[in-house]
C-alpha cells in the first residue's frame, strides 16, 4: 500500500501559496515625446492600486492605421529613462523595442506573462481610449492576460463592455502632439527635449 508523506505535502503547499504575486502597471505608447502627463498618470495608478511598480513601455512601431511620424525608438526610450530615473516606482520596459516590428499589445503581454507568470499586469490607458478597446488586436484574449486601468477624463463615459478599473488623476492639458508642434521642452518635466544626437524636436 502506497503512503503519502503528509508533512512534505503540507510544506510544499505552504511554499507554493507563499510565493508573492507582483502587481505591475504597464503604460505603453510612442512617448513621442514623454511628458508630465504620463508621469502623473503612472504615479496615480501606482499609488491608488498599490502597485509594486509601473513600467513605461515604448513601442517599436505603433500598429495604428494613422501612423504618426516618430523619432528613433532608441531616442524615445532614452527620454523615458531620463524622465523616470529618480522615481523608485517607475521602470523602463523594453520588450516591444527588443522584438521590433509592429507592437501589438496582445503579443507583448503574452510574452511577458510567459516570462513572469507570477506577475499580475495592469494595463493603463486614457479614458478616451476605452471606447476603442473593441478594435484592439485579439482583445478577447488580451483581457485574460491583463487588467485594464482607465484614467477618467471629462466628457468620456466610465463604462465599457470589457472589465476596466477606473482611476482619478489630475487633468493635465498637454499632449505629445502639442509638445512637438510648439517645441516646448519645459513640458517634458525633467527632460531637456534633446538627445545624444542633438535636438530631437
Amino acid at each position: 500500500m502506497q503512503t503519502v508523506n503528509q508533512t512534505a505535502t503540507k510544506v510544499l503547499t505552504e511554499t507554493v501559496t507563499a510565493i508573492p504575486h507582483r502587481r505591475v502597471g504597464i503604460l505603453g505608447g510612442t512617448f513621442n515625446p514623454p511628458h508630465l502627463g504620463h508621469l502623473i498618470m503612472a504615479q496615480q495608478v501606482g499609488d491608488q492600486l498599490g502597485l509594486d511598480e509601473v513600467r513605461f513601455m515604448p513601442d517599436a512601431q505603433p500598429p495604428h492605421v494613422d501612423e504618426k511620424k516618430t523619432i528613433a525608438v532608441e531616442d524615445r526610450a532614452n527620454m523615458v529613462q531620463e524622465a523616470i530615473v529618480d522615481n523608485p516606482l517607475f521602470r523602463l520596459e523594453t520588450a516591444e523595442i527588443e522584438r521590433g516590428g509592429k507592437s501589438y499589445t496582445y503579443e507583448t503581454m503574452k510574452f511577458l506573462k510567459a516570462k513572469h507568470p507570477d506577475t499580475q499586469y495592469y494595463f493603463i490607458i486614457g479614458g478616451d481610449m476605452v471606447d476603442y478597446l473593441h478594435t484592439w488586436y485579439h482583445i478577447d484574449e488580451l483581457v485574460k492576460l491583463v487588467t485594464f486601468v482607465g484614467i477618467k477624463r471629462t466628457g468620456y463615459p466610465t463604462t465599457s463592455q470589457y472589465p476596466v478599473i477606473w482611476v482619478d488623476a489630475p487633468l493635465i492639458d498637454i499632449s505629445s502632439t502639442q509638445i512637438r508642434q510648439k517645441n516646448q521642452p519645459r513640458a517634458f518635466g525633467p527632460l531637456s527635449g534633446s538627445g545624444s544626437r542633438g535636438r530631437l524636436y
